[in-house]
C-alpha cells in the first residue's frame, strides 16, 4: 500500500467521536451483539465463528451502484475491497426460535447469528431511508435507478436489489409505486419499501 502512496491518518486515542460513520458503525454493532447475546456464555471458537458471521454481514452490506450496465443489478459491497468480490454465504434456513441443548453448541451460534442479522440489517436499511415525513420533499426513484427492496425475511448477507423499469405516478402526481426488475424477476413495490443505491 506504501508503494501506491496510501498514506494514515489516525483519530486520536480514547476520542471515538472523531470516527463519525464508522464509529457509529461500531457502536450499532456493538449495541446489536450485547442485545442478542444476553446471558449466553461461548467458547473461543464458538464466539470466533459468531463474529466472522456478524463480519460477513457487515461487509455484505450495499454502498453504491456497482457499474452502469442497465442489465446489470449489483452493488459495491466492502467485500469488494477486502477480497474482491461480493461475498458468498452458504444458504440456511433463518432459525431463530428452537430450542437448544448443551450437545447442540452450533445451533446456538447461528441462532444467536440469525438475530443479529435480523435487529442490523433493519436498522441498516432505517439508516438509509431517513425521511423527514411532511416537512420536506425527497425526491422520487426514476427509471433506471438501483434500489435495495426491504425484504425482513432475507437470509444473512442477502440483499435484494432491483433497476427502477417503469414509475406509477398517483393522481397528485406523486410517485408512490415503482415496477422493477430484480434478478427474480419483475417486482412491483411502494416506494416506501426501497431504498435508493444510486440514481442518474
Amino acid at each position: 500500500m506504501a508503494n501506491d502512496g496510501t498514506t494514515w491518518h489516525f483519530i486520536p486515542p480514547r476520542a471515538p467521536n472523531f470516527g463519525g460513520l464508522w464509529e457509529a458503525g461500531i457502536k450499532s454493532v456493538k449495541t446489536h451483539l450485547l442485545r442478542v447475546l444476553g446471558n449466553t456464555t461461548l467458547t473461543f471458537e464458538e464466539m470466533t465463528t459468531l463474529l466472522a458471521q456478524i463480519e460477513a454481514c457487515l461487509n455484505s452490506r450495499p454502498i453504491c451502484e456497482l457499474n452502469d450496465d442497465p442489465n446489470d443489478v449489483a452493488a459495491l459491497t466492502p467485500s469488494h475491497f477486502l477480497i474482491g468480490e461480493p461475498l458468498v454465504a452458504i444458504p440456511e434456513k433463518l432459525q431463530t426460535n428452537f430450542n437448544i441443548t448443551p450437545l447442540d453448541r452450533w445451533k446456538l451460534v447461528r441462532k444467536i447469528s440469525a438475530h443479529f442479522w435480523q435487529r442490523w440489517s433493519v436498522e441498516y436499511l432505517h439508516s438509509l431511508q431517513q425521511r423527514h415525513k411532511w416537512n420536506s420533499k425527497t425526491k422520487a426513484p426514476e427509471k433506471g435507478d438501483i434500489v435495495l427492496i426491504k425484504e425482513p425475511a432475507l437470509p444473512p448477507t442477502k440483499w435484494l436489489l432491483a433497476r427502477v423499469l417503469e414509475t406509477h405516478p398517483g393522481q397528485d402526481g406523486e410517485v408512490r409505486v415503482v415496477s422493477l426488475q430484480a434478478k427474480s424477476g419483475l417486482l412491483k413495490r411502494p416506494v416506501s419499501k426501497l431504498v435508493a443505491i444510486s440514481s442518474h
